[in-house]
């Protein structure tokens, strides 16, 4: 079974975004953890969001990337900037993934655009994910 790590900034909304559609897309394929380079607790509109997908991911946690050092991960996939020029080296051999998704959280405007923003990112993060587990698991 492949590890696959997913790294954002507070491992709130992208990360915990990710970690849902890859566990999903990867069945017993991998075993996929979701960490930050802080933790900010997991967003309450990116459970929402997710829920409306018909995604459950109201038991995850917030985790620091720390936590996972012991972790021979296969892959590390960084969902913002911010944590690809921050993430510590890992004693992995892992194949690194880098792609900058917009923060939803950092989205302004009505609760209406608000809300779209982040189904627009989910949008984006989920194909990505099941593009990521077609093409290396």
């Amino acid at each position: 079974m492949k590890k696959i790590l997913v790294l954002c900034t507070g491992n709130s909304c992208r990360s915990q975004i990710a970690e849902g559609y890859l566990r999903f897309f990867a069945g017993d394929k991998a075993a996929v953890y979701s960490a930050g380079v802080e933790t900010h607790g997991v967003n309450p509109k990116a459970i929402a969001t997710m829920k409306e997908d018909g995604m459950d991911i109201s038991h995850h946690t917030s985790n620091n990337v720390n936590e996972y050092t012991n972790i021979d991960f296969d892959f590390v996939i960084t969902v913002c900037d911010n944590a690809k020029e921050r993430c510590p080296v890992l004693p992995s051999n892992a194949r690194k993934f880098h792609y900058n998704f917009p923060d939803p959280a950092k989205a302004t405007g009505t609760e209406e655009e608000i809300n779209e923003q982040f189904k627009k990112v989910r949008g984006m993060i989920k194909e990505y994910c099941r593009e990521f587990v077609k093409n290396n698991l």
